[in-house]
């Protein structure tokens, strides 16, 4: 291990206020509402491109996000800290098609009536399972999140057994709809947080923005002053009132906000709670057909998704044609759960994928092109009862976190992290915040 020079420096007036540590969703908006009060910040990523698990890469002319995260536009913070009306979102088509039975049939659009839900043939149980499915999200969108948080807690598959919804049901739509939005289709989630997404899903439109999921964190990078943020730059140890580098030598600052994933936040922080995760393998395949002209979530709900099986599929250039070269379809696959990959680790897999694939669209996949995969053990931390929404994001005065593992693993979550550690670090910098605490949202 190189020998780091830890030797303190005084704080010269060219230093920044504040040091973030990560440039993904949370540090960035935590760095945006320190920057709007006057604050001046350094944003330290240790990657040469920032977004964290919203970054993406450029393949031959596909768009390749790195995580397979969704927004909603029902999550408050979105309006709060962007330009909704300049992301673009683009919104999924209504509804998934759930694959059950060996049958492919749409369920679960919340725009319907429930006695239009009920009457949508399919063989998810019988016209009263689905008035009922459509009930219990009718009232969860009519429910302030304040009040789902003071529910009784259990996991979300205790919680849905309660409710008198129809094993159907459960099994064929809420379970895999869970592992899209979750990452976990076990529901050992907190029953609490379950409500809080289907509260959210019930209400808005899940949606990526024009130019994918990135064009997030680009735009909060836009809104920072120039030189804010530098990439190629890694924090090997904090302090209240600095941060080593690498390469880089001390920073001297009057405040630390280490805004890492959870387990690069552990390390730097010893201590820290570090949470379960759910992994998350991403499989990119190029097709010169799209097997479906609609960006339509497509469910696999015969496949044991916890034990490694397709959890979801979706034609990424029919919500977005930039996604792909001209005459050419990006589809994006989600595997979730641990598995071992052997013998050829999580590329091995791709023919056996690929062909499930083909089951799910009814359609051929052998001259599909395979473009890459992207697998992340600790994708999505895990939040099972007693879950704490509001993790304290102060650790003493001068050193603070955040990030999805702080309050709901979501990106609204992140948001809120962000916008919670910058609040904290101006109480105690003694600086008024022109910020009200927000409702909780998942």
């Amino acid at each position: 291990m190189p020998a780091y020079d830890f030797t303190r420096r005084i704080r010269q007036p060219s230093d920044p206020d504040v040091v973030v540590i990560g440039a993904g969703l949370a540090g960035l908006a935590a760095a945006r509402a320190l920057t709007a009060r006057g604050i001046t910040v350094q944003v330290l990523e240790a990657a040469e491109q920032l977004g964290g698990r919203m970054a993406a890469r450029e393949l031959d002319g596909f768009r390749l996000d790195q995580g397979a995260l969704l927004l909603n536009t029902d999550f408050p913070e979105l309006g709060r800290r962007l330009d909704v009306d300049r992301l673009a979102l683009r919104p999924l088509a209504p509804g998934m098609l759930v694959y059950s039975g060996g049958r492919r049939h749409r369920v679960g659009d919340p725009q319907q009536t429930t006695a239009r839900q009920a009457a949508t043939r399919g063989p998810l149980g019988s016209p009263l399972d689905k008035a009922r499915l459509a009930a219990t999200l009718g009232r969860l969108a009519a429910t302030p999140a304040s009040r789902l948080l003071a529910r009784p807690e259990t996991t979300a598959a205790r919680a849905l057994a309660e409710r008198g919804l129809s094993p159907r049901i459960v099994e064929g739509f809420l379970r895999p709809l869970l592992g899209v939005l979750l990452a976990d289709p076990a529901l050992t989630t907190s029953s609490r947080v379950a409500d809080l997404v289907l509260r959210s899903y019930a209400r808005g439109r899940l949606c990526l923005p024009a130019g994918g999921a990135s064009a997030v964190p680009a735009q909060l990078a836009e809104q920072l002053p120039a030189g804010t943020v530098r990439l190629g730059v890694e924090a090997v140890a904090v302090s209240a009132d600095g941060v080593q580098t690498a390469a880089h030598g001390r920073i001297a600052t009057r405040a630390v906000v280490v805004a890492t994933d959870a387990r690069s936040a552990a390390v730097l922080l010893p201590g820290l709670r570090l949470p379960g995760f759910h992994p998350v393998t991403t499989y990119f395949h190029a097709a010169d057909r799209a097997p479906t002209d609609e960006p339509l979530l497509l469910l696999d709900a015969d496949r044991d998704t916890a034990r490694g099986g397709i959890s979801h599929s979706l034609v990424l250039s029919a919500l977005d044609p930039s996604y792909a070269p001209a005459g050419r379809s990006l589809i994006a696959t989600t595997v979730l759960g641990r598995q071992s990959f052997d013998p050829g680790g999580p590329a091995g897999a791709e023919p056996a994928v690929r062909r499930r694939l083909a089951e799910l669209y009814g359609t051929g996949t052998a001259g599909w092109e395979f473009l890459s995969v992207r697998h992340q053990p600790d994708a999505v931390p895990a939040m099972p009862p007693p879950h704490n929404v509001r993790r304290p994001v102060r650790l003493l005065a001068g050193l603070y976190t955040c990030g999805d593992h702080r309050d709901t693993s979501t990106v609204q979550g992140a948001l809120v992290s962000g916008r919670r550690a910058a609040e904290a670090v101006l109480s105690d910098l003694g600086v008024p915040s022109a910020e009200r605490a927000a409702d909780v949202a998942a």
